[in-house]
């Protein structure tokens, strides 16, 4: 029976996250409400509060779906990466960023990362820093891969590239995620213009 209600926790809240992120690319973060959701996902309003505090908690929810999926996605690259620097770390990047608007789209990131500025002591923010603190691990571990298979100079320490390369391509999809007249090849483009000097530097 344990195992049965289980399930129907889980199915209730893939219905509450799937109903939520339809809702906020339809009609806008802020125009959504709780009990449009519920609706949406069949479910009570006091159900969707037994899962989440409030909309903050929904759409960190939305963007941790995203990055989970991503880092499981990055997994492959990480363990065979191709055998050139520069090309290994835009096929993880592009990774991550390919897959950024399935969920969710830029009104839904600018909102994420303002909640996350203005209160980053709260559960939302916390959640937040950790998941990007968990992709620049990813970057970082590639690095260290790159370097176990000889093709990055071993005085490179690994952390300090792939912080690098995180706080970079972050910072520039802050700046798309502000300009909608940016699409993704223009970010792409830049992100790859970027790094190319810093491959170059710590390739062998």
């Amino acid at each position: 029976m344990s195992g049965l209600r289980a399930k129907q926790k889980a199915d209730r809240n893939r219905r509450i996250i799937a109903a939520a992120t339809d809702l906020f690319r339809e009609e806008g973060y802020h125009r959504t409400k709780l009990e449009t959701i519920a609706a949406r996902a069949e479910v009570s309003v006091g159900t969707v509060y037994n899962y989440y505090e409030n909309k903050g908690d929904l759409l960190v929810a939305i963007v941790s779906l995203e990055v989970n999926e991503v880092l499981i996605a990055g997994t492959r690259i990480v363990a065979a990466p191709p055998a050139d620097v520069q090309q290994a770390i835009m096929e993880l990047m592009w990774i991550y960023l390919d897959h950024s608007l399935v969920y969710l789209n830029k009104e839904m990131w600018r909102e994420a990362m303002a909640i996350t500025t203005r209160r980053p002591e709260t559960e939302f923010g916390k959640a937040y820093i950790a998941l990007d603190q968990r992709l620049m691990a990813q970057i970082c571990d590639l690095i260290v891969q790159l370097r176990r298979d000889g093709l990055v100079r071993t005085e490179i320490d690994p952390k300090s590239v792939g912080e690098m390369l995180f706080n970079n391509m972050n910072m520039m999809f802050t700046v798309f995620v502000r300009d909608d007249n940016m699409d993704l090849e223009a970010l792409k483009t830049a992100i790859a213009r970027q790094n190319r000097t810093l491959a170059a530097a710590i390739s062998l």
